[in-house]
């Protein structure tokens, strides 16, 4: 797994956290809250729209930051999760609770494949939040894991 955790500019990780909104909104969701996270597991930005429960943020984070963690959305977290749940068990105690295994957390990729962040979204079904983000990814020019959203959102 290629990681450079200096290609992630603010100005794209804004972007992206704008594009989720603005499509949250065209879908009229529930009030979404996004994090962007640098390829090194650190916020860049965290928008929480008016509404949003006061967990949310924790879950969005907990999206991205464990799909930086184990190299892949947090919807192959979840379901890792249902086959592996030892292993899982002492992952959240190693993680000090950090992941949140729900899709909505998608790696973001460079065009050569290389890794330079994640972006987390909560509020709405999990299936929505990673549509929001997928679309986002792709709007700002970055290749998202997963490529495209589930067929139920």
């Amino acid at each position: 797994m290629k990681v450079d955790p200096t290609m992630l500019s603010f100005d794209i990780a804004q972007r992206i956290a704008h594009t989720v909104l603005e499509e949250g909104r065209r879908r009229g969701t529930a009030p979404l809250t996004v994090a962007v996270l640098d390829a090194g597991g650190h916020q860049v930005v965290l928008y929480r729209q008016d509404g949003a429960g006061i967990v949310r943020p924790q879950i969005a984070v907990g999206k991205a930051w464990g799909s930086l963690g184990l190299g892949f959305s947090s919807r192959g977290i979840a379901e890792a999760a249902k086959r592996f749940p030892g292993f899982f068990d002492a992952l959240a105690v190693a993680s000090d609770g950090r992941m949140f295994p729900a899709p909505g957390g998608v790696l973001l990729r460079d065009g050569s494949g290389v890794i330079v962040g994640a972006v987390g979204v909560s509020g709405d079904s999990s299936d929505v939040d990673e549509a929001c983000a997928v679309i986002a990814a792709r709007e700002a020019g970055l290749v998202p894991e997963p490529a495209v959203p589930t067929a139920s959102a």
